[in-house]
């Protein structure tokens, strides 16, 4: 079958999300516009306008009805689903980087850029049920870890924050209290900053970091014990776990500064399948002409894995079974 090519964005792609169905697909890209797509054909149903800088993560509620975007403009905002309204803007002191709703959508954590003065945050924002009686105020703030956090995620039960970034360095944060409780073994962990981070499906008894050290690696939730490591030839920034089979995809390639001066083979641009368990490597899909920005599978697990090039226009959707 041949890919879905959906075309819309003006600057390269940063992050995807599917609804919880499955018929609706998220992205997020540098040119300030979120854009909602439906997933089986790619046709484009509307974009959220409102954000003034880059658009770096999203999330979109269980029910599909509120959807929650980071910018570089220093705004979180939330938005109806259906109507593309702006429901609230919760405003920063440096760029937001990523957000996650919690399990039941009542909690969301969000993490700010170090920038000027200000050092890197992770704040957690409770969500009204109804938009006018939303608050700006976050419910905790954990201050710094060195360098920017790229992706911060809900542990098992919302007990836990899940956060990882340039410092190479994995941890996990009480939700309650914001106490560091555990963070990853530099004998074992990454040796270059953690690009990307996704959780299982099921029940977040495990996470999946991607790293510029060429490898991801497999973690449990709830002890940071390392389970598994994938290596490639690559740099990794985005990784995905298939919610049916034991299969782990794996996006790169090299710097985006040096793509024009190779050839798109030599830039090592196709997405890789691995095997969960065994580690090795069991395929690959190729026809990208840049680097793998973003994956995300469609929840069903049986179709439509997306891979996302770091040229405008680059979202497909590809069919596995």
């Amino acid at each position: 079958m041949r890919p879905i090519l959906m075309k819309g964005h003006e600057r390269p792609l940063t992050f995807l999300r599917y609804n919880r169905e499955g018929d609706l697909l998220f992205s997020c890209a540098k040119d300030h516009n979120p854009t909602v797509w439906f997933a089986d054909n790619g046709e484009r149903l509307g974009t959220y306008r409102g954000h003034n800088g880059a658009v770096w993560c999203c999330d979109v509620s269980r029910d599909s009805m509120r959807l929650i975007t980071a910018s570089a403009d220093q705004s979180v905002k939330l938005w109806n689903v259906q109507t593309g309204a702006q429901l609230h803007t919760f405003s920063f002191n440096s760029p937001a980087r990523s957000v996650d709703f919690s399990v039941g959508d009542k909690l969301a954590v969000i993490t700010t850029d170090p920038f000027m003065e200000v050092t890197s945050a992770i704040n957690v924002k409770r969500i009204a049920d109804d938009p006018s009686q939303q608050s700006g105020e976050s419910v905790l703030t954990i201050t710094g870890p060195a360098g920017r956090i790229n992706r911060a995620v809900w542990g098992p039960l919302n007990r836990t924050i899940i956060s990882a970034g340039e410092d190479c360095v994995v941890r996990i944060w009480d939700s309650e209290t914001g106490k560091l409780l555990k963070e990853s073994d530099p004998e074992v962990g990454h040796k270059k900053p953690i690009s990307s981070l996704t959780k299982s499906s099921d029940d977040c008894s495990h996470f999946l970091t991607g790293s510029l050290d060429k490898s991801a690696k497999l973690w449990d939730a709830r002890t940071l014990t390392l389970i598994k490591t994938y290596r490639t030839e690559r740099p990794v920034n985005a990784v995905e776990m298939s919610p049916l089979l034991d299969h782990v995809v794996l996006g790169g390639g090299q710097d985006a500064s040096s793509v024009t001066t190779t050839d798109h083979r030599a830039g090592k641009f196709e997405a890789k399948f691995y095997d969960k368990i065994l580690q090795e490597e069991i395929g690959g899909v190729k026809g990208h002409f840049g680097p793998i920005n973003a994956l995300a599978f469609n929840p069903d697990g049986k179709r439509l894995p997306i891979f996302i090039g770091s040229s405008p226009l680059g979202l497909a959707v590809n069919e596995l079974l």
